[in-house]
C-alpha cells in the first residue's frame, strides 16, 4: 500500500519533518511508534531515550527489554501491541520534556491515538498519565486503577525505568497492574 494510501505512514512522514519544537535540532532520529496499527492495547511513554534515538524505536534499551518481559507475561508480543511516546525526539540528557514540547508533539499523539483506536491504552510514568488524564496527580497515587478514556480504559503504570532504579517492590506493583491491564483486555 502506497504511504498517501496508509494514514499512520503518512503521519510518521509528518513527525518526521517536524520542526515545531528545539528538539528537532538535537535529535538523531525521529521515535514515532511501532506495532500493530490496530492494536487494542497501546503503550505511551515519556520520550526517547539515547538508545530509542539511535534506533528510531521506542524502548529498546533496558526498560525496553522489561517493558517486552512484562508484555509477555500476559501472553502478548510487541507485534500485537503498539507503543509509542509523547514526544517524538529525545530531550539532550534524557531530560523531562518541556511544556512547550509536549504541546508541539501532543497532536501526533492524539492522531496515532485515533488511527489506532485501541480499547485500552497505558500510559507509562507521570508524564504520558498527566497529559492524557489531564490530571496533576502523580503515577504512584493512579498506577493499576481503569480510568474510562476515549472508547475504552486507561490504566497508569510505573515507567519501566522507575521500576528498574526501584527494584523489588516496584517490579511486583509493575507484575501486578500487567494483571489489570490483561483484564481490562478481556472486558473490553
Amino acid at each position: 500500500m502506497p504511504a498517501s494510501a496508509d494514514p499512520l505512514a503518512s503521519l510518521r512522514a509528518q513527525a518526521h519533518d517536524c520542526r515545531a519544537c528545539g528538539l528537532a535540532a538535537t535529535r538523531t532520529n525521529v521515535v514515532f511508534g511501532v506495532g500493530a496499527p490496530a492494536a487494542d492495547l497501546m503503550f505511551v511513554g515519556e520520550g526517547p531515550g539515547e538508545q530509542e534515538d539511535l534506533s528510531g524505536e521506542p524502548f529498546v534499551g533496558r526498560a525496553g527489554r522489561l517493558l517486552t518481559s512484562l508484555i509477555e507475561g500476559i501472553g502478548l508480543t510487541r507485534d500485537d501491541v503498539y507503543i509509542a511516546n509523547v514526544v517524538k525526539c529525545r530531550p539532550p540528557g534524557n531530560r523531562n520534556p518541556a511544556p512547550e514540547e509536549i504541546a508541539a508533539c501532543a497532536p501526533f499523539l492524539e492522531q496515532q491515538l485515533d488511527l489506532i483506536r485501541p480499547r485500552v491504552v497505558v500510559t507509562l510514568g507521570n508524564f504520558a498519565t498527566k497529559l492524557l488524564l489531564d490530571t496533576k496527580v502523580g503515577i504512584t497515587k493512579l498506577r493499576g486503577e481503569r480510568y474510562p478514556y476515549r472508547d475504552g480504559v486507561l490504566i497508569p503504570v510505573l515507567h519501566p525505568s522507575a521500576v528498574l532504579r526501584n527494584g523489588g517492590a516496584a517490579l511486583a506493583q509493575a507484575r501486578a497492574d500487567f494483571v489489570v491491564i490483561k483484564r481490562a483486555l478481556a472486558d473490553a
